[in-house]
């Protein structure tokens, strides 16, 4: 994985963790989700149109990576509304290289390296680790679809963005989620989640998601996917610093192996 790469997703995995405390804070997570959405296209809508660059065989991979997005966003709300970020968070995300890899291998045909491979499942394993394999099951089948929707978005943006420009092309894929959604929510909720902190979440997501297409640009989906995930280490660390839980041998072990398993990706 090249340096460059390498250095975007992890910028990328630092912005993730930070709006997602955000988000999960928030007292009506559904309201607060459709205002970012809404944020992130407008914020992205200036570099988008002076950056254009969209070819007619992106459409169907923007299609698809939209139905994904959508179906990422309605998830993600409604599992922060149920259960506490610890609980689903490490979870989904840990999930997601894994998924992505099977999918690349089933789908796709690729064939990965033994260092993707390797790095991939390394990351996992810390990942599980930090989250405890034996902890409480629930929310976890809202967790291990969130995981399915990043993977496959993750994959689709992988071969779309060869077609389009980043910007734009996240432009169009997130316009449809950023209509749709807050249909569902009604106006009295939008208006009271039209707030600093909703908007903070767009522009953290929308740096987000530029900072992971431009990576896929440089590196493989599993690759990217994976370094993006030690987004739940930067997670432990916040609740440790700011929310007070406590991090024990076994997080800081599963911190451990998430740094192992960045470093094969870097040298595969």
């Amino acid at each position: 994985m090249p340096a460059s790469a390498l250095g975007l997703a992890l910028a990328a995995a630092v912005l993730h963790a930070l709006w997602n405390v955000l988000l999960a804070r928030e007292r009506d997570t559904e309201a607060t989700t459709a205002v970012s959405l809404l944020v992130f296209v407008l914020a992205l809508a200036p570099l988008a149109l002076a950056t254009w660059r969209v070819e007619g065989a992106a459409v169907p991979y923007i299609l698809g990576s939209g139905v994904l997005e959508l179906v990422y966003a309605v998830l993600l709300a409604a599992a922060y509304r149920r259960y506490e970020l610890s609980l689903v968070y490490p979870l989904a995300r840990g999930l997601a290289p894994v998924l992505a890899l099977a999918i690349v291998v089933v789908a796709v045909g690729a064939r990965p390296s033994m260092g993707e491979i390797g790095g991939v499942l390394t990351v996992a394993a810390g990942i599980l680790l930090v989250r405890g394999v034996r902890r409480s099951v629930r929310g976890s089948p809202l967790a291990i679809a969130i995981a399915a929707a990043i993977a496959g978005y993750t994959v689709v943006d992988r071969y779309g963005i060869r077609h389009a420009g980043v910007a734009p092309y996240l432009l169009l894929v997130m316009l449809g989620p950023a209509l749709a959604y807050p249909l569902t929510v009604g106006r009295a909720r939008l208006v009271a989640a039209a707030r600093p902190t909703a908007a903070a979440i767009g522009v953290a997501s929308a740096g987000t998601y530029l900072l992971v297409l431009l990576a896929l640009r440089l590196a493989s989906a599993p690759a990217v996917s994976a370094v993006r995930e030690t987004s739940v280490v930067i997670a432990v660390g916040v609740a440790r610093l700011v929310l007070g839980e406590q991090v024990g041998v076994r997080r800081l072990a599963g911190a451990s192996l998430v740094v192992a398993g960045v470093a094969l990706l870097a040298l595969a």
